[in-house]
């Protein structure tokens, strides 16, 4: 389908029509615990979920917007209005701007303690939200909502579009390319230059632009503090600070090197990602798939994509890392799960890739049975007996049917 015609059959309600990733699981902690938080940026789909949530609890919904001074209002006294509405499940939208509530939830939820009373959503992490882990702990369970991805599209969407857009919803079903960028452009804004600042990130806006700005052309390499803090004309534990609250705000990733039990000269810096292609190539200045195509980050930008389709489906319990040695010896992404089997993926934007003997000295440093390479190909073809080649839905599949 078309991407013109999608717009107008969702006719903005896209994240109400496609199944989110992890809905089922979402239901299931509705029923056990007292408060289950939704978390993850801006205008990704968590109010819609919550919606949506509320209609399979059995529970009538009270939404409160605490950045909307009508709802504010309600909450002048909230343990009276948390009484009053003892029966049903409140959602607190935007939680992380009133802190000072948890002592109050946790009071609450221990004088009644029911399954689904509360639904928080916040733009920031737990650790950036400190007051919440502390009074609601053995009360609450946290859920991150990522963006779109690939596992949730199916073939509703090209996944060019995808890569391109990335997968916020109004980036993502904008109808057109610049339309996209600009919305994309008013995100940035609004959530990089305020609502990070109010979170505490000790940035003017121009300088958190910059500094995305420069994250966005380091997207997928090395991150070197020393390096970065010197053109940015601040010490190596500032730059450490800034990157902890684009982290907690679900803007970048940090990817950590494999270093234990090894003797190898190995790199011990990790690699940095932007979180959503989108975002990296407004960054960027690409406005369009051919502007991709020629832009010299698309191999990046391509690793960037392919760990964040990933990442959308991995539980907690499977470790990711890269391995890299001072040799030469590499593997961009090494994924470890809970029986210890290992498997390596190799991220190449050609459709008919290469490794080098870096790669071979790796799987054998590593003990890597399996190796998947992962090219825009449509094809899966063998390179050797234990290395495949395969697309992104391919190994989407591979990794689900490993875990479940």
């Amino acid at each position: 389908m078309k991407i013109e015609n999608l717009i107008l059959h969702l006719h903005g309600k896209i994240s109400s029509m496609i199944h989110r990733f992890g809905t089922e699981d979402l239901v299931e902690l509705l029923h056990e615990f007292p408060a289950v938080a939704i978390i993850g940026p801006r205008q990704v789909g968590k109010t819609t979920l919550a919606k949506l949530l509320a209609g399979q609890i059995q529970k009538e919904l009270v939404y409160v917007d605490l950045e909307n001074p009508r709802d504010e209002l309600k909450l002048q006294d909230p343990v009276l209005f948390f009484e009053a509405n003892e029966d049903k499940c409140v959602v607190l939208d935007e939680i992380q701007r009133k802190k000072e509530l948890f002592p109050i939830l946790r009071a609450m939820i221990d004088k009644n303690r029911q399954p689904a009373r509360f639904i928080l959503l916040g733009s920031a992490s737990p650790e950036l939200i400190r007051d919440s882990s502390e009074s609601l702990a053995g009360r609450i369970y946290y859920k991150e909502l990522t963006p779109f991805h690939l596992s949730e599209l199916d073939d509703q969407l090209d996944m060019n579009q995808l890569f391109l857009r990335g997968g916020f919803p109004n980036s993502l079903m904008a109808k057109s390319d610049k339309s996209s960028f600009r919305w994309r452009e008013s995100f940035v804004q609004t959530y990089v230059e305020r609502d990070l600042p109010l979170l505490g990130l000790p940035l003017q806006p121009s300088e958190a632009r910059r500094v995305l700005r420069m994250l966005a052309n380091l997207n997928g390499q090395l991150l070197n503090y020393a390096s970065l803090a010197k053109s940015l004309g601040v010490t190596a534990p500032t730059v450490k600070k800034y990157i902890y609250f684009l982290e907690q705000a679900f803007l970048v990733e940090l990817l950590e090197p494999f270093t234990e039990n090894s003797t190898k000269r190995i790199s011990k810096s990790p690699k940095i990602y932007l979180r959503d292609t989108g975002i990296a190539n407004y960054m960027l200045g690409i406005v369009s798939y051919n502007d991709l195509l020629a832009h010299p980050k698309v191999g990046d930008l391509w690793e960037s994509f392919v760990l964040q389709q990933l990442a959308a489906v991995l539980p907690a319990d499977v470790e990711r890392c890269f391995y890299r040695t001072h040799n030469g010896a590499e593997i961009d992404f090494i994924l470890q799960f809970p029986n210890n089997e290992k498997i390596g993926i190799e991220v190449k934007w050609s459709s008919a890739p290469k490794l080098t003997s870096g790669t071979y000295t790796a799987m054998q440093d590593m003990k890597i049975k399996k190796l998947f390479v992962v090219s825009p190909t449509d094809e899966s073809f063998y390179l050797k007996h234990n290395i495949q080649v395969v697309n992104i839905k391919e190994m989407i599949k591979v990794v689900l049917k490993k875990i479940y």
